[in-house]
C-alpha cells in the first residue's frame, strides 16, 4: 500500500483508540502483521505509534487553523468526534471529506477492509456528533446516504482521490457514505 493510500485509509476511520485495522492485523502480540501499514510505521508498529500519529495530526490541525502538512497537505480534512456506541467515550478521528452543498460527506472505507470502521458504528448509534473544519467547530446530524446518493458521492471522491477506488475494489461490502448536516444551535 502506498503512503498516500495508507494515510487516506487512516483518515477514513481506521481508529487507533478502538478496534480498526489494528484488530484485523493483530498477530497476537499487539503488533501488525508483516506489510500492513509499513509505509507509515516500521514493521512491528505498536498501538502507541498509532496513538501518537493520530494525536499529532489532531494537534497540528487544531494549532494551524485546520491545515496539516505531510501526506494530508492540501487534502480536505476534518476532525469527527463521535460517542462510542458501547463505551460512551468521546473519540476524535481525522478524516477526509467531500463538500456536497450544505453537507459534508465522509467515507467509511477502512482501506477496503471487510468491515466498517468503528466511527461508522458510533455514528449509527449516536448520530449527533461534533465536527471541526478549519477553525470552526459545530454539531452535525449524521445520516447514511441512500444507495443512489452514495454511489454519486463515492464516484466523485474516487475520481479526486484514486485511493478510494482502490478501497472499493478490495472489499465485497458497499462502503457507506455518511452525510453530515449542521445542526442549528
Amino acid at each position: 500500500m502506498s503512503l498516500e493510500s495508507c494515510t487516506f485509509a487512516e483518515s477514513q476511520g481506521i481508529e487507533i483508540s478502538e478496534s480498526g485495522l489494528w484488530d484485523e492485523g493483530r498477530d497476537g502480540r499487539g503488533r501488525y502483521r508483516s506489510g500492513e501499514l509499513e509505509s507509515v510505521f516500521p514493521r512491528g508498529g505498536t498501538m502507541s505509534d498509532y496513538n501518537d500519529w493520530n494525536t499529532k495530526i489532531i494537534e497540528e490541525f487544531r494549532s494551524s487553523g485546520g491545515k496539516v502538512g505531510g501526506p494530508f497537505a492540501g487534502a480536505p480534512l476534518l476532525l469527527l468526534t463521535t460517542t462510542g456506541a458501547k463505551s460512551g467515550q468521546k473519540r476524535t478521528t481525522p478524516m477526509m471529506y467531500l463538500t456536497d452543498g450544505d453537507r459534508l460527506a465522509v467515507f467509511a472505507s477502512k482501506a477496503g477492509a471487510p468491515t466498517n470502521p468503528d466511527w461508522y458504528h458510533n455514528l449509527v448509534a449516536n448520530p449527533r456528533v461534533a465536527v471541526e473544519v478549519g477553525t470552526e467547530s459545530f454539531e452535525v446530524e449524521a445520516q447514511v446516504a441512500d444507495r443512489a446518493e452514495r454511489d454519486r458521492l463515492y464516484a466523485i471522491q474516487a475520481e479526486r482521490y484514486p485511493g478510494f477506488a482502490e478501497y472499493e475494489q478490495k472489499t465485497d461490502r458497499v462502503i457507506p457514505v455518511v452525510l453530515l448536516r449542521r445542526v442549528d444551535s
